[in-house]
């Protein structure tokens, strides 16, 4: 059968888009802020940026090298890079991964959505708490409902993907990830200019060492690995589309970067606007689907439209990062039907649709199975993944075939010293760091 013409991106800044929007996700809104304030605000910044420069960065760089140098699916990569060996078992895992949190994540994905809709009707002005709270009570409880909204996600996060690399993720990305960024700092902007904000301010940043201590720091490395998609099988399916003159450290620190700011950013979008409406913050769903909606309530009493408006660009954001997201994760399992069982890629969209529709369903109908789902796959299979993965680049691979994708075949001489450092850490530092995210994940 006549081998699949693979795609690349189109150039450096489509990468970096790419992956940074595969990143960037619904945990940096709601799960990130929260964290912050619960482990000593700046004390906690200061280790969440050291833990995903010094470790998730490197990690997030073994599965690059894992990509390109494969220039293949994560079933496939594993076959080119280490054929008639067990590894063929990291790769299956590789694509397993996502295709379980994408049926879960769709879900969610449909409650942004349905939120969405509601922001736009006006919904939420002059709602009490208590119907606030039962909107979402009703709409998770609802049958049909969450049902109809994982389904158009889901369609709409498939269609993307089967207009392909370019056409579909590069295109979308490209579009999504700048328009993100500009919401959320207006959203931002927004926040801080309430009376009251002052408190959110400090809750983020006043930095309380007392709160830090080895569960923290195990917590600001784990939520760092999570949000740089790291164990999912993204980075090494996207890095298979990377041509080999970029450079991929560039490529790692973009996209790390992004990932920082847009979290730092969703801090101040939504800590500021929570203390001035005098809430508690929350953690979970409950602080995008709950708390949020009757900030926008609250204060839409005395001024309607400028809160009916930030109310459906925040919704906007919420659904760009869920789609971004999705779409990368949709992207992993399409790559190997097209290249291992050889199914076109509209074929191979319509298949990993129907498999995590169903599982998506299932999910929503039945609320124990998502929280061992989400349980599963964050505790065990992603933890799993990028242990495996460091072991492999940094104690299965040739050393020589590592640095040559780090310096491009010698042309890029000034990677060599950061390789070094790198290479030490994918290969001693990160498998204890991530055996510290697992044991820490069960304590």
């Amino acid at each position: 059968m006549e081998k699949t013409k693979r795609e690349n991106f189109g150039g450096r800044a489509a990468v970096i888009m790419a992956l940074a929007g595969s990143a960037i996700g619904l945990g940096n809104i709601w799960r990130f802020p929260y964290m912050v304030g619960e482990n000593g605000g700046a004390a906690f910044v200061l280790v969440y940026i050291a833990a995903t420069l010094l470790i998730s960065l490197p990690i997030f760089l073994a599965e690059t090298v894992i990509g390109r140098r494969s220039g293949a699916n994560c079933r496939g990569a594993m076959e080119k890079l280490a054929p008639a060996s067990g590894w063929k078992w990291f790769g299956y895992l590789s694509v397993i991964t996502p295709m379980i949190i994408v049926s879960y994540y769709s879900v969610v994905g449909g409650w942004s959505l349905n939120y969405l809709w509601k922001a736009c009707t006006l919904s939420f002005l002059h709602s009490s708490p208590e119907q606030i709270s039962g909107m979402f009570g009703e709409l998770t409880s609802s049958v049909w409902t969450p049902i109809l909204f994982h389904t158009l996600f889901l369609g709409l996060s498939v269609i993307i993907v089967a207009l392909g690399v370019k056409g579909g993720i590069e295109r979308v990305s490209k579009f999504c990830l700048p328009v993100l960024f500009l919401l959320i700092v207006m959203i931002a902007v927004y926040s801080l200019s309430l009376p009251g904000s002052k408190a959110g301010v400090e809750y983020l940043l006043k930095p309380d060492f007392s709160k830090l201590n080895p569960r923290s720091c195990a917590a600001a490395m784990g939520q760092s690995f999570y949000s740089l998609s790291l164990g999912m099988g993204i980075v090494i399916t996207y890095s298979s589309y990377i041509s080999r003159k970029e450079d991929i450290m560039v490529t790692g620190v973009g996209t790390a970067v992004s990932d920082l700011l847009f979290a730092i950013l969703a801090g101040f979008a939504i800590m500021p606007a929570v203390f001035a409406a005098g809430i508690e913050p929350g953690a979970g769903a409950g602080l995008i689907f709950e708390t949020l909606p009757f900030i926008f309530s609250k204060m839409g009493m005395t001024m309607p439209i400028v809160c009916s408006i930030a109310a459906i660009l925040f919704f906007v954001t919420i659904l760009f990062a869920a789609l971004t997201s999705c779409m990368s994760l949709i992207e992993v399992g399409v790559a190997y039907l097209i290249e291992e069982k050889h199914i076109r890629r509209g074929w191979a969209c319509l298949w990993v649709f129907l498999g995590t529709w169903v599982v998506g369903v299932m999910t929503s109908l039945y609320g124990k199975f998502f929280d061992f789902l989400d349980m599963f796959s964050s505790n065990f299979l992603l933890t799993i993944g990028g242990l495996l993965c460091v072991i492999f680049v940094g104690w299965k691979m040739k050393r020589s075939d590592v640095e040559d994708e780090f310096t491009n075949g010698g042309s890029l001489a000034c990677n060599r010293r950061a390789f070094k450092a790198v290479y030490f850490i994918i290969r001693y530092v990160a498998p204890i760091a991530v055996a510290v995210i697992f044991v820490t994940n069960f304590l």
